[in-house]
Parts: structure tokens; C-alpha cells; sequence
């Protein structure tokens, strides 16, 4: 950002204009969009900073879009007590068709 500026001079400046920074370690942030949708962000680089008591956060990473999902968690369960298979099954089939009468007959025949 500033070429040749000693970081301990820009956090100096920083906090002389009411500005902190703060590196949060994170494995992955999840965005839940208001149309059901997620935007899944991994291997992320998160930074908290404050200016003057307002908290804004700054995300970079590789980023891809999940569409929502038609399914619960009792959708998984009745699948699962249906056809006794592990919950990554049940989910893997219930994304795959979208169905949950076709998940519990396909995962039956299998």
C-alpha cells in the first residue's frame, strides 16, 4: 500500500487518526446472502479495523457461491432412519436429486 513505509510507522499513524487493525485467523468465512444463497470463502485473510468505534471487516480468499439449499436437517434425518445411511450420503443424494422421496429410493436400492 505505502512502498518503504516501516510498519510500525503506519501503525503509529494509524492510531494517531483513531484507526486499529487487528488480524483475525480464520479457516473459512461463510456469507449467507439474502437469497439463500452462500458465499464460502477459504483459506481467508480477515482484518478487523476500527475507526472511531465503527468495526469494519476486510476478507480476501478464494471464494465460490453455494445455491441454497431445499433441504433441513430433519430431511436429512428421516433419510438417514429410512435407509440407514451416513449422514454425507443423505446429504451428498439429497443435493444430487433435490427429492427427498427419490433420495430415500435411491439410497434403498443401493
Amino acid at each position: 500500500m505505502f512502498p518503504n513505509l516501516d510498519p510500525k510507522k503506519l501503525q503509529a499513524v494509524m492510531k494517531q487518526l483513531g484507526m486499529d487493525q487487528e488480524e483475525i485467523l480464520s479457516s473459512k468465512v461463510i456469507i449467507e446472502k439474502e437469497d439463500g444463497n452462500k458465499l464460502i470463502i477459504q483459506n481467508p485473510q480477515v482484518t478487523k479495523i476500527k475507526i472511531k468505534g465503527q468495526e469494519s471487516f476486510q476478507i480476501t480468499g478464494d471464494i465460490e457461491e453455494s445455491e441454497k439449499e431445499n433441504f433441513s436437517e430433519g430431511d436429512i434425518k428421516i433419510v438417514m432412519q429410512k435407509t440407514n445411511c451416513t449422514k454425507e450420503q443423505a446429504e451428498k443424494t439429497l443435493k444430487e436429486t433435490g427429492d427427498l422421496a427419490e433420495t430415500i429410493v435411491r439410497l434403498s436400492n443401493s
